[in-house]
C-alpha cells in the first residue's frame, strides 16, 4: 500500500475518549496508520482516570496533552471519527466520517472508565480491520 491511512479522533475536550482511541490505534496498528486526536474545546489535561485505565492494559498516556481541533487536521485525515462533538467538527467531502456514540468518561472514576476503554478497543480493532487488509 503506497498510502498510509490516517485517522483523526475528535471529542469535545480531547481528554478521554479520543485520547484512549488514539492510544489504542497507535499501539494496535504498530505504525501502519497515522493517528491524530483533537478536541473542539480541549481540556487542560488528559483525564487521570483514562490514563489509569489505559495503564492497566499496558498503554502509557501520561505524557499526552489535549490538542485543539484544526481544519488542517481534518483535511489531512482519511477517516474522521467524532465522539460527541457534533456540528463543531468541520466537514470535507470525500472523507470517511464515523460518529462513535460513547459515554463521556469526564468526572468518572477508573471503575466507570474501564467499560468505555474496552468498548473503544473493540471499535479500534474493527477500524484497523477496515483500513488494513489482512495479509494471507
Amino acid at each position: 500500500m503506497s498510502h498510509k491511512p490516517s485517522v483523526l479522533f475528535v471529542c469535545v475536550h480531547n481528554a478521554g475518549r479520543s485520547q484512549m482511541a488514539a492510544a489504542f490505534l497507535t499501539t494496535l496498528s504498530k505504525g501502519a496508520i497515522e493517528v491524530r486526536s483533537a478536541g473542539s474545546q480541549p481540556a487542560e489535561k488528559v483525564n487521570p482516570a483514562a490514563v489509569e485505565a489505559m495503564a492497566e492494559v499496558g498503554i502509557d498516556m501520561s505524557a499526552e496533552i489535549p490538542k485543539v481541533l484544526t481544519t488542517e487536521a481534518v483535511k489531512e485525515s482519511d477517516v474522521v471519527i467524532t465522539m460527541g462533538c457534533g456540528d463543531e467538527c468541520p466537514y470535507f467531502p470525500g472523507k470517511r466520517y464515523e460518529d462513535w456514540v460513547l459515554e463521556d468518561p469526564a468526572g468518572k472514576g477508573v471503575d466507570s472508565v474501564r467499560p468505555i476503554r474496552d468498548e473503544i478497543k473493540g471499535r479500534v480493532e474493527a477500524l484497523i480491520a477496515s483500513l488494513i487488509p489482512a495479509s494471507a
